[in-house]
């Protein structure tokens, strides 16, 4: 009786895992499947919120799980009809955007020449925005061109939005830019 080499192949491989089978239950394991658990003692007694996703504009559906108060959990929405529960990387990394030990917490400004940062409160650093935002718009600001025309506009700001505002800030955005005149206006999620 001649044997290919499939055969052989073949026979020797069932006997090799047959051979594994009977040993792993002669040692007293136990091969019965077994339902993973990890996820529901992960999240057990936890309090689940809806959200979405704020790293692009497709507005991926998310269950954010709590307990206490605190972010135990982030992970996709499966009753969402947009991503059925899928993420992408940036998606699925989302919790660490919320409970990394490294964020920042607080504003941080270095002055022109300054070697070191300094710690500013909030409303200091936004009234100091604002003012420059005005000293700027104040000193660029054109009102008529060469030839009467009315431009009304600064050519000297520019505005990148993020592409994980939402429809309702960019909105706002757009009408606080166009107010000041500002005409150089982009957002990164149409790049």
């Amino acid at each position: 009786m001649a044997v290919t080499r499939r055969e052989f192949l073949g026979l020797t491989s069932r006997a090799a895992a047959g051979t594994a089978v009977g040993a792993l239950v002669a040692l007293g394991a136990d091969l019965t499947p077994k339902v993973a658990r990890a996820q529901e003692l992960r999240i057990a007694g936890a309090e689940a919120h809806p959200s979405v996703c704020c790293y692009c504009s497709v507005g991926c559906g998310l269950l954010i799980h709590t307990v206490d108060g605190e972010i135990v959990n982030i992970e996709g929405n499966p009753a969402s009809p947009i991503n059925y529960g899928n993420l992408c990387p940036k998606g699925a990394a989302v919790y660490q955007l919320h409970v990394n030990p490294n964020r920042l917490t607080k504003v941080l400004h270095r002055a022109p020449g300054a070697t070191q940062w300094e710690v500013w409160d909030l409303e200091r650093a936004m009234d100091r925005v604002a003012e420059l935002i005005k000293q700027t718009r104040d000193e660029t600001f054109i009102e008529r061109d060469a030839n009467g025309k009315t431009l009304m506009m600064t050519p000297a700001i520019f505005s990148l939005g993020g592409a994980l505002l939402d429809d309702e800030w960019n909105h706002i955005h757009q009408k606080l830019m166009r107010g000041l005149g500002i005409v150089a206006i982009e957002n990164q999620a149409r790049i």
